[in-house]
């Protein structure tokens, strides 16, 4: 009785999301994705740039070296982003510092799609046990939003090409961010994703050394797969399955799949940690699991906590508190 209620909970929050959203166009827009080429205006062009990308190991290594332009006033972190959009107060990145007292440990947590605040309760869990935690806006979110806009459209849709710039962008702001807390003199630096920002946590730290532990709460491996299943994405599969297969999309979206890049989380230094949700509507449990799977066929060992709930009743007690004591112990582990 009480998970049909857990049930009827979610559907319900989902139903409320779906309020503001609307189905989106299908466009290619490639120079977006993979500036420098040329413009294509086919399925399989575009694949065959996804595919380039994806083989590119620097696709995601953020092009500045510099550290200017860094701000912190009044516990707010403000730094230029390194892709400029069509969107001025989404060129510049936002952060949220909640001091611990101690340079020991940084947390930096990447919100999920259309977040309407950030985690000050998990910032004040964590402050307050030694670790500091810097919870960044990801693209079209917050203080970056596109002006007069009621959900953040344009960091996930069925523009292809938009999608990649987006999630890229955050990869690079976040190692940008990640790259100036180790000068600050942050000896070890994590990160937690949830949802989307689970998938730009995987993206981080499949690329960047410096991070030591990852946590992903509600992800899975394929963007592609989430987006056409998801109980949240039906505008965007509404927009993307008038012209395009399940196949093509995978393809497209390959250097958004955190599965190839598994044998990188897989590297012997990076501690990983994994919330799913069994019940989960939104990004189902199947991809989860099927993601789980090819990190064991590279021999990575994610420490895996499955609960029996939703993906929005995550949030609800008792879940939330299993989460958080469980990321907790994971952070907490030496090595």
């Amino acid at each position: 009785m009480y998970h049909k209620w857990l049930d009827h909970w979610d559907e319900q929050r989902a139903r409320r999301g779906e309020e503001a959203k609307k189905t989106t166009a299908f466009v290619l827009d490639s120079c977006l994705a993979f500036p420098g080429e040329k413009r294509v205006g086919t399925i399989e062009e575009f694949c065959t740039l996804a595919d380039q990308a994806l083989a590119d190991s620097s696709f995601y290594d953020e092009p500045s070296e510099s550290d200017d332009g860094f701000e912190i006033q009044n516990g707010w972190l403000k730094f230029p982003s390194d892709i400029s959009t069509d969107v001025e107060e989404n060129n510049f990145v936002w952060a949220k510092v909640t001091e611990s007292g101690s340079r020991n440990q940084a947390l930096v947590i990447f919100h999920h799609w259309n977040a309407g605040r950030r985690n000050h309760q998990i910032a004040k869990f964590f402050s307050r046990r030694g670790i500091t935690t810097v919870e960044i806006a990801m693209p079209y979110h917050f203080e970056r939003s596109r002006p007069g806009s009621l959900y953040a459209e344009d960091m996930l849709s069925a523009n292809l090409g938009r999608t990649i710039q987006s999630v890229r962008q955050a990869v690079w702001d976040g190692r940008k961010l990640i790259r100036w807390l180790k000068s600050e003199g942050y000896r070890e630096i994590s990160v937690l994703g949830m949802s989307l920002g689970s998938w730009v946590s995987g993206l981080i730290a499949a690329h960047e050394p410096v991070v030591t532990k990852a946590s992903l709460f509600l992800t899975a491996g394929s963007l592609a797969d989430m987006v056409w299943t998801g109980r949240a994405t039906r505008g965007i599969r509404d927009g993307l399955e008038r012209a395009i297969e399940i196949a093509d999309l995978r393809r497209a979206w390959g250097p958004l799949d955190l599965e190839n890049y598994a044998h990188k989380l897989a590297r012997p230094n990076l501690g990983l940690h994994m919330v799913i949700a069994t019940r989960d509507k939104v990004v189902l449990p199947e991809l989860s699991k099927h993601f789980i799977e090819k990190l064991h066929e590279v021999r990575a060992r994610p420490n895996v906590l499955e609960l029996n709930c939703g993906h929005y009743s995550l949030a609800m007690p008792p879940y939330i508190l299993l989460a958080g004591w469980s990321l907790k112990r994971f952070l907490s582990r030496r090595g």
